[in-house]
């Protein structure tokens, strides 16, 4: 089994670098997908109420045999934009994805979009700071936040989000929010650390780098994250390329890889693949 380096996040939980990921994943696939990754070695999972299959990972977890102390399962509140969120809404969505996990605690609840234009995220907040307080969620934090949001929340509450989990790879390298995460002891999380599609792995330089050191592109990029200190939580349903994205602690990039990979984001403020969480709102 690999082992997994952890981070520890601003209240002291141990959160691992490498997780697995859900996203897109059926809910009748899930099982299935995240008993392999549990059994491959993954012993963090990232699932979310949207996705839809919390019921399924929360089967795989239970099925397991791995000691719920030896788990770090992530969830995310959808701050669904046709519904009022006070605190007895939140209170009750995170109730539901308890019981579809079948968990009596999760260890990272997350807000999953900031809606700025809903202004409603620092009433959700002040929830979350009671499920922090309650050990219910052994964390909080939030996900897609930019720095004007994270700047509100630090404005308006003493405790900071554990975890800002935005999109991240190196064609979108949010330099200036990483440093801001870094600066204010916030654990930047990748979603889609692989990019989406084929464009980044097929790119020359990825391609060189993986050739020189034996390995795959996705393994070469997700090394590029381990380096920089991000979570990552790259998602597959195919058992070798999921025990494949666990196998990234055997060998280490040097200073030249790490930094033409850098350079392959200069520049790149328009390369974000997903939602700008300016405008996003569905």
């Amino acid at each position: 089994m690999n082992q997994v380096p952890t981070i520890k996040l601003d209240n002291g939980t141990l959160m691992p670098q490498l997780g697995y990921g859900v996203w897109q994943v059926p809910d009748e696939e899930a099982e299935q997908a995240v008993a392999t990754a549990l059994e491959a070695g993954y012993r963090s999972v990232d699932t979310a109420a949207v996705y839809g299959n919390e019921a399924g990972t929360g089967r795989a977890l239970a099925g397991s045999g791995v000691p719920r102390g030896e788990l770090f399962v992530t969830t995310k509140l959808w701050n669904d934009p046709s519904r009022t969120w006070g605190r007895d809404e939140v209170l009750r969505a995170f109730d539901d994805s308890l019981a579809k996990l079948g968990l009596d605690h999760v260890d990272l609840y997350l807000i999953h979009w900031p809606r700025p234009m809903r202004d409603d995220f620092l009433a959700i907040w002040k929830t979350f700071e009671e499920l922090a307080e309650s050990g219910r969620a052994k964390a909080v934090g939030v996900s897609n936040f930019r720095p004007a949001d994270l700047d509100r929340l630090a404005a308006e509450s003493a405790l900071l989000p554990a975890v800002n989990q935005i999109e991240l790879h190196p064609l979108f390298p949010q330099t200036e929010l990483r440093a801001l995460h870094a600066e204010r002891g916030i654990v930047t999380e990748a979603w889609s650390p692989l990019g989406q599609g084929k464009e980044l792995l097929t790119l020359p330089t990825v391609a060189e780098i993986a050739a020189r050191h034996g390995r795959s592109a996705a393994q070469v990029v997700l090394r590029w994250h381990l380096q920089h200190g991000n979570v990552v939580i790259p998602k597959s349903v195919t058992p070798a390329r999921i025990r494949e994205n666990l196998d990234v602690f055997g060998f280490e990039l040097d200073a030249e890889d790490v930094a033409a990979l850098d350079a392959l984001g200069a520049g790149a403020a328009g390369r974000r693949i997903g939602p700008d969480p300016s405008v996003f709102d569905a």
